[in-house]
């Protein structure tokens, strides 16, 4: 089992650098992830949604996820993102990422066609049988086919390893549901980091959410003050950084981070295809937001 078991606080969804020849640019990414770990995020997330899971080649996440290792060197858990359609794909990439040195796995479901509600139990056993790993569950009803019941993930937290959610339905109603149910044998993640004072105050852990990798020092200064149950303070920065997230509700996820992290020196290229880069007119609002909460 990682030495990394308690997991808690900001992990960073990272953007995933590809170069025109479709290679990682693997430099650029250490870079990243060294700085973010300077900044004082409490961990890393290769191959989440903002890191396009859906757009790369098994090659394309491993060295991701072999430089996202590297540059941790140990001092704060990588939970990598394990996504398949086929259970026995998900099983593999778990254990191989295991094998890589990862600290966790963070566990999604795709599908074509719908799966009945065993089906998803099954899967998300499967991954946690198949390695010694804590595992983070990601429920998102917004995008996925087939999304977990509360019900589900109340069986799930009887599995051993499958210690932590992070629900992106941002319905706070349905988090209070699954916090009485799971009690505290599972620990929950935010994931947009618009409703993040919500979900500490609600007990969460942390949260695991794009903007991280833009605003880190932020992110991390909001944490702290949620832990330290400073609410008031912790609002009137939530409401300051609300306008970095109403830029990623108006112009695409990927585009918008791979756009802002240019801006900061970092060139993870344009988003893969056949997705857009992000216009003219969306890299001016990001521009301004980031402007606005000091982080250009």
């Amino acid at each position: 089992m990682s030495t990394h078991l308690n997991f808690a606080g900001v992990f960073p969804y990272l953007a995933s650098p590809i170069k025109q020849n479709e290679e990682v640019d693997t430099d650029v990414l250490h870079r990243l992830c060294v700085d973010l770990i300077g900044h004082g995020v409490h961990g890393l997330t290769p191959l989440g949604s903002t890191g396009e899971f859906a757009y790369l080649s098994p090659d394309q996440k491993r060295a991701i996820v072999e430089t996202t290792v590297a540059a941790s060197a140990g001092r704060v858990p990588v939970v990598a993102g394990v996504a398949a359609t086929t259970t026995a794909d998900a099983v593999r990439q778990a254990k191989e990422y295991e094998r890589m040195g990862c600290d966790g796995i963070l566990a999604m479901l795709e599908a074509y066609f719908p799966i009945d509600q065993e089906g998803v139990f099954d899967y998300f056993r499967q991954i946690a049988n198949a390695v010694d790993l804590p595992i983070v569950i990601y429920t998102n009803p917004n995008f996925q086919r087939s999304d977990l019941t509360a019900g589900v993930i109340e069986r799930l937290s009887h599995i051993p390893n499958i210690l932590y959610l992070k629900d992106a339905s941002t319905n706070t109603g349905r988090l209070l549901t699954i916090m009485n149910l799971v009690e505290d044998r599972m620990r929950i993640f935010a994931a947009s980091s618009h409703v993040t004072t919500a979900v500490m105050l609600l007990g969460g852990a942390g949260w695991m959410a794009g903007p991280a990798c833009i605003v880190p020092r932020q992110s991390v200064q909001l944490y702290e003050l949620c832990r330290d149950e400073r609410w008031q303070d912790a609002m009137v920065l939530q409401r300051e950084l609300w306008r970095v997230n109403q830029v990623f509700a108006d112009y695409r996820l990927a585009a918008c981070i791979k756009g802002a992290l240019k801006m900061q020196g970092y060139d993870m290229g344009v988003p893969l295809h056949p997705q857009a880069p992000l216009s003219d007119e969306g890299a001016r609002a990001v521009r301004e937001a980031l402007v606005s909460v000091g982080a250009l």
